[in-house]
């Protein structure tokens, strides 16, 4: 199951001051969750009354008739595997509080309280209710069923996950209950929420529940109130959310008037192992907690998953926050060089550019630092130097571009050198191997880093994430360099860079740019097709950096599985990717990803810019003699 679980948040069409009406509703929602695969559904706070009954709570034929209702509401819920949570008010030991009841097959599970009671502008909450906040290690009697446990400090556990409750209000306290529930380990955190509508309000509730549930690294599922709540001042449009870390996964439609209930499926595994590898839980004092055994819940099978798997993981969908996203990236990287160049006192760059997306963004880069430090454009030393494999388009992109920079163009044809070097090696120039294709990386290297020397020049280097991730750099060659700016940017990334930047170049730049972008991927180190085209792609020998990202982010941001990957990759390359062709690119991945780790050992310093880094010095220590067999043998 991969660790999916389907949770929902249901709106009932809420017959105000009927429980028993409102049990029946609530039932139907339960068999329509049930139906859908959810292990889980929510309902809003006082979902049996209504929450605007106000002085008829002091009444204790709505107090019976909520008893009442629920009771009539397991009953008609007790063959459903499913595990509910819904609001009443409930009274204990003479005191009535706003309760969320836990259920599952018709069992009472566990009463929690609400903590926090609203008593400003228009909420008046305890002149009916009493704050359940230090309600610890009690039981309460429903009906006629007594011990059920009751408090603020229970937590509900099933097999793989557990989650924790808070009503409406605790989430808008300093500290909200659920903190301390997620520190406890619950990954999933559900509300039931009353919170009616002002204009802007939906959006501050949206980034309450997103802030949470990132605070939390968990799940947080939460329903509200519809419109059949009382509109005597107010008005409720029965606001219905589910977020996972920081991200909504599915928001319904507010003030609708009939039922809404919605599903989304929750990566429990994924939570868990953001936890261990990505978060400080470990330095919170664990709050002490009563642990309710709920039972094994079934997971969401890969078959029947309902959930977008983005294929782009590194790259903003929205127009907007992509643009945001590249302009921070272009910042990190031209701060980064900046200060690398103010430390050691160079006041120039050098940059091997080849007219292929790394050099470009690069230079681009290198352009820009330049300018921050009112240095001379000229300052930056482009060296372009043609070999066997250089086109003719990639050659005049990057001498375009580099003029329209202002950068000091410098051109060295390697191709006698490495035939010299071929002759000293006693290689045959007509054997296209490594030792071909990486004489000329090596060489290019070598005059990048002597130049520098005689300049006082820094070499900046240009290989990015994707590269680095997969080995594909020739070590002691392109590996090398003096400060690398493009290490932690992935390749699906940087032709987003490239074209922001674009943008904001003249006409003829960035004319040049998109060309660039257009220019298939290629090392440009074995000869072009007869008809001067490129003949090496590098996607035809390694696979799709599409894919590639997407493995590299899913393995290293939270160590998923390689079946788990598989299964991930297969929903969002459906249509463009046939399942027998990811698993033999994922294979290429792990292979690759264990055997040049001693790539990666020892590479040079740069800036990271985003959630993942291979940098031996900061986000991966991985030895370098690690054996992939786990990562490649089916899991049983």
């Amino acid at each position: 199951m991969f660790g999916f679980y389907r949770v929902a948040a249901a709106v009932p069409a809420l017959a105000l001051a009927d429980p028993a009406e409102n049990a029946r509703r609530c039932a139907e929602l339960t068999a329509q969750a049930h139906q859908n695969g959810a292990a889980l559904v929510v309902f809003p706070e006082c979902a049996l009354t209504g929450y605007t009954c106000a002085d008829l709570f002091d009444s204790s034929t709505l107090q019976d008739a909520a008893v009442d209702g629920l009771h009539a509401y397991c009953a008609a819920t007790s063959t459903y595997d499913i595990i509910t949570a819904i609001g009443l008010p409930l009274l204990a030991n003479g005191r009535l509080y706003n309760c969320a009841v836990v259920t599952r097959r018709g069992e009472i599970l566990g009463v929690v309280p609400k903590s926090f009671l609203p008593v400003y502008r228009e909420f008046y909450e305890p002149r009916w209710f009493e704050s359940g906040a230090d309600i610890r290690n009690r039981t309460i009697r429903i009906g006629k069923i007594a011990d059920v446990p009751f408090g603020v400090d229970l937590l509900f556990e099933t097999d793989d996950w557990s989650f924790g409750i808070e009503l409406c209000e605790d989430l808008w306290n300093v500290i909200p209950p659920s903190s301390a529930q997620a520190l406890a380990g619950a990954t999933v955190l559900l509300n039931l929420s009353a919170s009616h509508e002002l204009v802007a309000k939906s959006e501050y509730r949206r980034q309450l529940v997103t802030g949470q549930s990132a605070r939390c690294i968990a799940a947080y599922v939460y329903a509200s109130s519809g419109v059949g709540e009382s509109t005597t001042d107010l008005v409720f449009g029965g606001h219905a959310m589910i977020a996972e870390n920081g991200a909504i996964l599915a928001q319904n439609t507010r003030f609708q008037r009939e039922a809404d209930l919605l599903c989304a499926d929750i990566d429990c595994a994924r939570l868990a192992a953001i936890r261990r590898t990505e978060s400080s839980f470990a330095a919170n004092q664990e709050p002490v907690v009563r642990r309710i055994a709920v039972g094994p819940v079934a997971g969401v099978s890969s078959e029947n998953l309902q959930r977008r798997i983005d294929p782009a993981p590194f790259v903003p969908s929205d127009p907007i926050q992509r643009e945001t996203r590249c302009q921070e990236i272009f910042s990190i990287q031209s701060a980064g060089l900046a200060r690398r160049l103010s430390h050691t006192g160079c006041k120039r760059l050098v940059i091997g550019v080849s007219g292929g997306l790394d050099s470009t963004l690069a230079i681009l880069v290198a352009h820009r630092t330049l300018e921050q430090l009112k240095l001379p454009a000229e300052n930056l030393i482009a060296v372009t130097m043609p070999g066997f494999g250089t086109s003719s388009r990639t050659y005049d992109n990057a001498v375009e571009l580099c003029n329209g920079l202002r950068a000091d163009l410098r051109e060295i044809d390697i191709t006698a050198a490495c035939r010299q070097h071929f002759r000293d090696i006693g290689h045959d120039p007509d054997v296209h191997d490594v030792t071909y294709e990486n004489v000329q990386a090596r060489e290019r290297t070598q005059l990048l880093m002597d130049i520098a020397n005689r300049e006082g020049a820094l070499v900046v280097g240009t290989g990015d994430l994707s590269e680095i991730a997969l080995g594909w750099c020739t070590y002691n060659g392109d590996h090398m360099s003096m400060y690398a700016v493009n290490t932690s940017v992935p390749k699906t990334l940087i032709q987003y860079v490239i074209c922001w930047e674009a943008d904001r170049e003249s006409a003829e730049t960035a004319a040049t740019l998109r060309d660039i972008l257009d220019t298939p991927i290629s090392p440009e180190l074995l000869p072009p097709d007869p008809d001067g085209e490129i003949a090496q792609r590098t996607e035809d020998v390694i696979g799709p950096y599409a894919l590639h990202d997407f493995f590299l982010y899913h393995a290293q941001k939270y160590g998923a599985s390689p079946d788990k990957i598989q299964m991930l990759a297969s929903h969002a390359f459906a249509g463009r990717y046939e399942n027998a062709d990811i698993a033999k690119w994922l294979a290429v991945f792990f292979r690759r990803f264990f055997s040049q780790q001693f790539k990666r050992s020892c590479m040079p310093d740069g800036p990271k810019v985003g959630g993942i880094s291979l940098s031996p010095r900061g986000d991966w220590r991985m030895p370098s003699d690690a054996r992939a067999t786990a990562w490649q043998e089916p899991s049983s």
